[in-house]
């Protein structure tokens, strides 16, 4: 008879995901996928059918594909480009025959179950799964959590599983935040101003019971303290709102619009919720709203680039990792 004397461990670093290309089939195949998640659009599913593939299908992919453009690499996509490299990074550091790391994602390539079935494969006995969402969202979080349970479920045997559900306000992630921050700012100079802009949803989920409003409010809150701002160096806003539902307040591009007028003609921008940098990031903030920034009379608007394959960030996926073991 055989003991094992150690148990084999598998982590699984997931995010978002991209089209496989900027190809307008391609970016259509991709929003299919995540549109048509019921997570993600808490609408009838007959409704929402008919409005995803009258209305939105066969426009939005072609916007949304010169989008992408503006910010793809020769490597693919931003999102996945640092996704895989921030994985690669942690993996070299701290990864071993016991300790299997690896990344997935929830739409698109490389796939998510396929990703839990080679750990299965491995033999792994214990799972970490850490969705690279630091504030818990049903849209985001829980669909990850969908996917994992449904491919565990059917299986004769189940391994330990460690879902890390939210990092907002980890030490460890703030300081690193924090730290990057700091490192612009010595680099760049410091605006007048710091606004912090978190991925939208709709308000109504809050009333559900969805905490990620309240997770954000406390990651900048943190993030302010950390960084020695006073109230009026700093703002909270939410951006990327979709359809005509309420989202969260206060809307981004209205916030940029009313700042000059305010006086402050100098901001820097942070996104505090994106692990990595995106289209949300690289082409809505840096691009998009800092045109918006521009002709409302501002003079000077700075993005500050996420923690993305840093160093630091590869510490602050071990942190996390090791709370969970």
């Amino acid at each position: 008879m055989t003991i094992k004397t150690a148990k084999k461990t598998g982590v699984l670093l997931v995010n978002l995901g991209s089209p496989a290309s900027t190809k307008t089939s391609d970016v259509r195949r991709f929003l299919r996928e995540f549109l048509g998640d019921p997570r993600v659009v808490n609408l009838p599913r007959p409704l929402w059918w008919l409005i995803l593939n009258l209305f939105i299908l066969p426009f939005r992919p072609k916007k949304s594909a010169h989008a992408y453009q503006t910010i793809w690499t020769a490597q693919g996509s931003p999102l996945m480009v640092f996704t895989r490299q921030l994985t690669e990074k942690l993996a070299a550091k701290y990864g071993s025959e016991q300790l299997l790391i690896d990344y997935a994602m929830r739409y698109g390539k490389p796939e998510l179950k396929q990703k839990l079935q080679a750990f299965k494969q491995a033999g792994v006995d214990e799972i970490v799964v850490l969705p690279l969402y630091a504030q818990y969202s049903s849209t985001t979080t829980a669909s990850i959590f969908d996917v994992v349970a449904d491919e565990l479920k059917a299986g004769w045997h189940i391994p330990s599983l460690r879902f890390i559900s939210e990092f907002h306000r980890h030490p460890v992630y703030i300081a690193a935040l924090a730290d990057s921050i700091r490192q612009y700012w010595q680099q760049h100079g410091q605006a007048q101003l710091l606004v912090m802009s978190f991925h939208g949803v709709p308000a109504m989920l809050t009333k559900k019971g969805d905490p990620y409003f309240y997770h954000c409010q406390t990651t900048a809150r943190l993030l302010a303290q950390e960084l020695g701002l006073q109230d009026q160096q700093w703002r909270l806003v939410f951006q990327s709102r979709f359809g005509k539902a309420e989202w969260l307040k206060p809307y981004c591009v209205e916030v940029l619009e009313q700042l000059p007028a305010e006086g402050f003609d100098n901001v820097d921008l942070v996104c505090p919720g994106f692990s990595v940098d995106c289209l949300e990031t690289l082409e809505e903030i840096a691009i998009t709203n800092r045109e918006i920034f521009l002709e409302a009379g501002g003079k000077q608007y700075q993005y500050i680039p996420a923690l993305n394959d840093s160093d630091a960030h590869v510490e602050v996926m071990m942190a996390l990792i090791n709370n969970a073991s």
